[in-house]
């Protein structure tokens, strides 16, 4: 079994920088696309691109919440950006100019994106060591997500057999239960068909031997579920081998799920006997807890 990661996980790393104690905390949960949201400081805003390209080239799918805490040694770290004050004022004075409006205030200033930077004389230095400190955080969380896989990956499997036993004790009792199904209603065609002779239908004793015949044979074909069955068997084949394949295997899982399901739903259609509903009911619950659980693989 190769590789299997589940899409919820977690992970932190703590490192020293330039800059002061950097904390990463990552947390990824279950979405059908990769979402990223990331919680940065002011000082690291210029950051945000690499770190959005180092995340999308380790995760393909997941909801991913990515926070970053930078505690800077002395308030000398963070410097304020003149060039976007000054084009900040700019526009504030363009607009005082045209409405009556109140200024904004030191802390609005201070919020604004892009006021604070990082106060180093080496960014280059700065960039490196955060995205290194990102590489490892990220390492852990693939290391909790793979766990995570494989605790779902052997659930599956044990489904698969759980299916694989169900369609094993139902096979050798469908010749049975078809041949009981096909005397009960031969009978009552006998019986419906006899009381039309007897009331001068038109229609000789061989006549309705040969309708009797043709209407139990239809009645057999579509009362059969072999089909259904042997699709079944290959699909559980099928998740055997996607799971041993491994890789990112969500979406591959989720679609044979669809199938498994229309299988099973059309066994319990033509189920004429308790044991096919009862099989039927097996297989969709099995089938069910599958699905829930393959939501979380990436």
């Amino acid at each position: 079994m190769n590789n299997i990661s589940s899409m919820t996980g977690f992970a932190n790393e703590n490192a020293h920088t330039s800059m002061g104690a950097l904390d990463i905390n990552i947390r990824s949960v279950n979405s059908r696309f990769l979402e990223i949201s990331l919680k940065l400081p002011e000082e690291m805003n210029f950051l945000e691109g690499k770190i959005r390209e180092v995340i999308s080239s380790r995760i393909s799918r997941g909801k991913v919440d990515c926070r970053f805490f930078l505690h800077t040694e002395d308030n000398e770290a963070i410097a304020i950006n003149i060039p976007i004050l000054e084009k900040l004022l700019s526009l504030q004075a363009e607009v005082l100019n045209k409405i009556d409006a109140n200024e904004l205030s030191v802390n609005e200033i201070l919020a604004f994106p892009g006021i604070l930077q990082a106060n180093t004389e080496d960014p280059e230095k700065f960039s490196n060591e955060v995205l290194r400190s990102l590489e490892k955080c990220l390492f852990g969380l693939d290391e909790t997500r793979k766990r995570e896989g494989q605790a779902l990956a052997q659930a599956l499997l044990k489904h698969c057999d759980e299916i694989d036993t169900i369609l094993v004790t139902l096979a050798p009792k469908l010749p049975e239960i078809l041949e009981a199904l096909k005397l009960k209603l031969q009978k009552r065609l006998d019986d419906a068909l006899a009381e039309s002779l007897s009331q001068g239908t038109g229609l000789t004793k061989e006549e309705i031997s040969e309708r009797i015949r043709q209407e139990v044979t239809i009645y057999g074909m579509k009362m059969d579920v072999n089909e259904e069955m042997e699709r079944l068997a290959t699909h559980v084949k099928e998740v055997r081998r996607v799971i041993n394949q491994g890789g990112p295997v969500g979406r591959r899982l989720d679609f044979l799920m669809q199938e498994m399901n229309r299988e099973a739903n059309t066994l319990g259609s033509k189920a004429a006997s308790i044991e096919m509903s009862d099989a039927s009911v097996n297989l969709k619950l099995a089938i069910e807890s599958m699905r829930e659980q393959i939501q979380n693989l990436e």
